[in-house]
């Protein structure tokens, strides 16, 4: 019954993530991502440029009609700053697109064996890591920032026995549940390796 419900989750896992290569028997238990409200932040610093850009079309616009004006520039110059300013527009949204795809990007998949997790630095700098859960020697989670206490969020860390690598994930949604969840799949899969005859 328990290698019946092994394979059925095992079979859910491999379609739900098809961007992970899963061992036999071995599913995902957890999920993690990045939190939305970061999203939010990046979404909001565009919004301030482009209300920055848009305040000053408003002023070109009423230097284009005024005598007295502050900037006072021909037809021709106000043409080009005003295509530039367009473009600058399309900048800042492809920016706030580009920092939204790199910030999703960044995730961890916890299996019933292994923590993998999925970084993306920039558009052309990505890694993957994997490590069995029974090297997983400590997991915690921290918090820096007032923002950080007030949004539930934390950065989530994995250190490993030997090399003492270190796995951490920013931005996440109750770390402390995280923490919970990995420590006791730790704990069952250390637990599954001494004793076999519990698995």
């Amino acid at each position: 019954m328990k290698k019946e419900l092994s394979k059925l989750q095992h079979a859910r896992s491999a379609k739900d993530f098809p961007e992970i290569d899963l061992e036999a028997d071995e599913y995902v238990v957890l999920h993690i991502k990045r939190s939305r409200i970061g999203i939010a932040f990046i979404w909001v610093v565009v919004a301030m440029m482009v209300l920055a850009l848009s305040l000053v079309l408003i002023m070109l616009a009423g230097s284009a009609n005024s005598q007295n004006a502050v900037f006072s520039m021909n037809e021709g110059a106000l043409h080009y700053l005003r295509l530039g300013i367009l473009a600058l527009y399309v900048v800042f949204f492809f920016g706030g697109f580009v920092g939204q795809s790199i910030y999703d990007a960044n995730q961890i998949y916890v299996t019933n064996r292994r923590l993998i997790q999925k970084s993306r630095n920039s558009l052309f700098a990505n890694s993957t890591n994997i490590i069995e859960l029974r090297r997983i020697e400590d997991v915690s989670f921290r918090q820096n920032s007032l923002v950080d206490h007030l949004f539930h969020l934390g950065i989530l860390r994995m250190s490993t026995v030997g090399e003492e690598t270190t796995y951490s994930l920013k931005y996440v949604d109750t770390p402390r549940d995280e923490v919970k969840t990995i420590s006791h799949l730790v704990y069952k899969c250390k637990k599954n390796t001494d004793d076999p005859s519990s698995k």
